[in-house]
């Protein structure tokens, strides 16, 4: 049974009788589509008034772009939906995660390093803030993964790192912050990504852990961030073997499902187990972990059967919109769970006020809302949550810090830097900072190795150079099964074959486990985020200007032994 005045709902008796008046007045069509939180692939009006008015989502979601654009697709979208839309992004390191020029205020793990819960709380106000500018009022974020494995190629820097305990601190104080702004937060991936080295993207993962195990990590973040009020878990598509089998005994191999088509997951363990009252919203469904599990026309109605309320994403949203009409039908999925899913989302919905903002015409704020993109306040925020967060992991050469004096030839090698939606290439920045310093700064060019170069001798090396600098940004993203270094084909012409002829240093500024390809690397920096404002930051430790203050939120030496020396 829904508790609509209890945690996290707390509604009022006047918020209740709307939810329930909607709900009457809505046909079996309409409350299918209630459960849909399709993505946002086009601007095109037409299209998208084709989708609202034809499917009547309960949700949706669009990928960043400018301010401005978006608010305005949002302001469309609320304008033609008849009930008022659930509108969601991925505000996991600022306000970036739903406009290109909103504030990268840093990735989850670059917060964790400051070990300070002001700045995840902050991270919650900037992302809340700039958010809702754009008419954002559902935050898929904070990861509660806990990356316990340095291998997993999606947790990584998403995580607020692998120590439960500080998963839980921060995760509470981004959802702190992030509230104050009216929005509500979405804790994931239930029950927990990080343990598998492989990524849900791809393939149905699994957290190997033991009933214990998994009650003492995951299951205590999950509990403190429920009891702290999580408006909604969004459940993956991972399986937890152990549970499953404690709670349904005899349960074959055949028949262990990923969490988002396991009732006992879902049902048992998070809603009775953990008690949580709130909206469950499944992972992304067009992801391989999903589509291997069951066939879809299966899938699509056992997943809100399973105990899921909401349905994030489609493959194509007319086809699973009739696969969930097939399955009411069917019986795979009955009236009583689909009308208990749409009263949870007609909850959040209340609870979050938008049924009153709807008849003020207040769902998607004015246009002058956009001055908060990146403003002052936000920078300095994130500039200073840079400066508490750059980790210096060794330097057992003792060669920090570096002056122009000594080290003026820089011999520069980038590796990664290909950008994409989460961050900008930042070794462009990298290089103008470096020359504004006084530097010389030659880029090691990687489109054009020259054969005879591999052989170049060490006292070639010596006349030509004072430093070797490495910077990786190397980032996790979707569907990419590793986070390691691709050397170059031709005789690794990059590899830091020279660490004992010619001061080096590495640093990341994506993943904190490059120490596993380079141990012999004897000054190595984790920062955690690609982004200016932490190159600023590094430039300043490198040179002495600033201490370096972070803390290593995971294990950055892949429990390599020699990677310490």
């Amino acid at each position: 049974m829904i508790n609509l005045a209890a945690k996290p709902f707390y509604l009022q008796d006047e918020d209740i009788q709307w939810v329930q008046e909607k709900l009457a007045e809505m046909n079996v069509r309409e409350k299918v589509g209630q459960l849909f939180c399709p993505i946002g692939m086009t601007d095109d009006r037409e299209q998208l008034k084709m989708l609202i008015e034809g499917i009547k989502p309960g949700g949706v979601l669009f990928r960043p772009g400018p301010g401005k654009d978006i608010q305005e697709v949002h302001r469309f979208l609320q304008d033609h939906s008849k009930l008022p839309l659930l509108i969601s992004a991925n505000l996991e390191s600022g306000g970036n995660g739903i406009t290109s020029d909103g504030t990268y205020f840093g990735k989850q793990l670059q917060v964790a390093a400051t070990d300070n819960e002001e700045m995840a709380y902050r991270l919650g106000v900037v992302a809340g803030r700039e958010g809702r500018a754009v008419g954002c009022n559902w935050s898929f974020a904070p990861v509660v993964d806990i990356d316990l494995n340095f291998r997993n190629p999606i947790t990584n820097v998403r995580t607020f790192g692998s120590d439960p305990a500080r998963v839980a601190r921060m995760a509470k104080a981004y959802t702190e912050g992030i509230r104050k702004s009216g929005v509500a937060v979405s804790v994931k991936h239930f029950p927990g990504d990080g343990v598998d080295e492989r990524d849900q993207h791809l393939l149905t993962s699994i957290n190997s852990q033991s009933v214990d195990e998994w009650n003492e990590s995951f299951g205590m973040v999950y509990r403190e961030l429920i009891e702290a009020g999580a408006d909604t878990v969004m459940v993956g598509h991972i399986m937890l073997p152990a549970y499953s089998r404690k709670l349904v005994p005899g349960i074959s191999d055949e028949d262990l499902m990923p969490a988002t088509l396991a009732p006992e997951l879902i049902q048992k363990l998070l809603r009775e187990q953990l008690g949580f009252n709130g909206l469950v919203v499944t992972d992304a469904t067009p992801m391989a972990g999903f589509m291997m599990a069951e066939k879809r026309e299966i899938a699509v109605p056992k997943s809100i059967a399973a105990g899921c309320d909401m349905f994030l994403f489609n493959k194509n949203i007319q086809e699973d919109f009739g696969f969930m009409m097939k399955g009411l039908e069917s019986g795979i999925l009955t009236m009583e769970r689909l009308e208990e899913a749409v009263t949870r989302i007609l909850a959040l919905k209340a609870s979050l006020g938008l049924h009153k903002q709807q008849r003020e015409g207040t769902l998607v704020p004015g246009p002058e809302q956009l001055a908060v993109l990146q403003c002052e306040e936000h920078k300095q925020w994130a500039k200073e949550c840079a400066d508490l967060a750059v980790t210096l992991v060794k330097d057992t050469q003792h060669l920090l810090p570096i002056d122009v004096e000594t080290h003026k030839r820089i011999l520069l090698y980038v590796l990664g830097d290909g950008g994409g939606h989460r961050s900008t290439p930042i070794s462009q920045y990298m290089v103008a900072r470096l020359k504004a310093e006084g530097f010389d700064v030659t880029v090691f060019d990687k489109k054009n190795v020259d054969f005879r170069a591999v052989f170049t001798g060490v006292g070639e090396l010596d006349e030509r150079y004072d430093l070797a600098l490495y910077v990786a940004n190397i980032e996790t993203a979707s569907n990419r099964t590793t986070v390691r270094i691709d050397w170059e084909p031709l005789l690794a012409a990059d590899v830091p074959w020279f660490v004992r002829e010619l001061p080096t240093v590495f640093v990341s500024v994506a993943s904190p486990y490059h120490l596993l390809d380079v141990p012999r690397v004897q000054t190595y920096i984790n920062a955690y985020s690609g982004s200016e404002t932490i190159i600023d930051a590094v430039v300043d430790k490198l040179l002495g200007r600033s201490d370096f203050m972070g803390i290593s939120p995971v294990d950055p030496y892949c429990g390599c032994w020699e990677a310490k020396l």
